[in-house]
């Protein structure tokens, strides 16, 4: 059986689409899968960082598609996590140097080598979004609960279903104080906008910071909560549809004192 390919996208930048990239491919390879994660922000590349795996690049994306090298000279292995892989972008190549036929094959490679393959598209809409949907299978739009995040991701979803992809929700940094206070949208308002399919709720959580700082792999953090919401978005894709959402709480309110200490959550 081919492995999957699942494109993560958003509107615009700055939503936590990288850190999602990194901590669902992760997780899927903590439930057993054989995982490459592919950046495809040509000429920036983040994911490297992220992941922890910048010191060890010597092919990336580009070389791949241009036949300088094979997948298995550019997929960097995770240590920590077992297979796990990186493949980088360049950083001194721009978007317009791959071709559609080129990912396209390579697409087609890594379908026979991995159980699943988590493309990182740059934000936007333009050429490196479309390379990033070029064989995919699968889309995953992250959007925070802010209007500016809502209206591109809104704009990215209807090119999605232009392209036979359909696209699943996750809603990324949710403030439930701050959403109680009316400083922010609710999950449900994101929702009822978007109108797709909602893969997972992802808390605002510190810990994703010093993930990113470190290259520590946020799922490996038992503390963080979105460390935990990344696990179970994971458990969907990986078959278990039925899983239920958890939308986040604001645990430092009064009444989330009060249930913790009658045992009421």
């Amino acid at each position: 059986m081919e492995g999957k390919i699942i494109v993560v996208t958003s509107g615009k930048g700055g939503v936590g689409k990288t850190t999602t990239t990194s901590a669902i491919g992760a997780a899927l390879a903590l439930e057993g899968n054989r995982v490459a994660i592919v950046d495809m922000d040509i000429g920036l590349r983040n994911l490297d960082v992220v992941m922890g795996l910048e010191n060890r690049i010597v092919f990336n994306i580009v070389d791949v598609v241009q036949q300088k090298c094979k997948i298995e000279q550019a997929a960097i292995r995770d240590r920590r996590i077992e297979n796990l892989f990186l493949i980088p972008a360049s950083q001194s190549d721009n978007k317009d140097v791959l071709s559609t036929a080129g990912i396209e094959r390579v697409a087609e490679d890594l379908r026979k080598q991995f159980d699943y393959i988590i493309m990182d598209s740059p934000a936007g809409i333009e050429r490196g979004f479309e390379n990033s949907i070029v064989g995919a299978s699968e889309a995953l739009v992250v959007c925070t609960p802010d209007v500016s995040a809502v209206r591109d991701a809104d704009r990215v979803i209807g090119i999605l279903y232009s392209r036979s992809l359909t696209p699943k929700l996750i809603v990324n940094r949710i403030e439930p104080g701050r959403v109680k206070r009316g400083e922010m949208l609710s999950h449900e308002d994101v929702m009822d906008v978007l109108a797709i399919e909602l893969a997972g709720l992802v808390p605002m959580d510190d810990k994703v910071l010093i993930s990113s700082n470190t290259g520590t792999p946020l799922v490996l953090q038992n503390d963080s909560k979105a460390g935990q919401a990344f696990k179970r978005i994971a458990r969907r894709l990986n078959g278990e549809a039925d899983l239920p959402f958890e939308a986040p709480t604001d645990r430092s309110s009064m009444w989330g004192k009060i249930s913790r200490t009658f045992g009421l959550r």
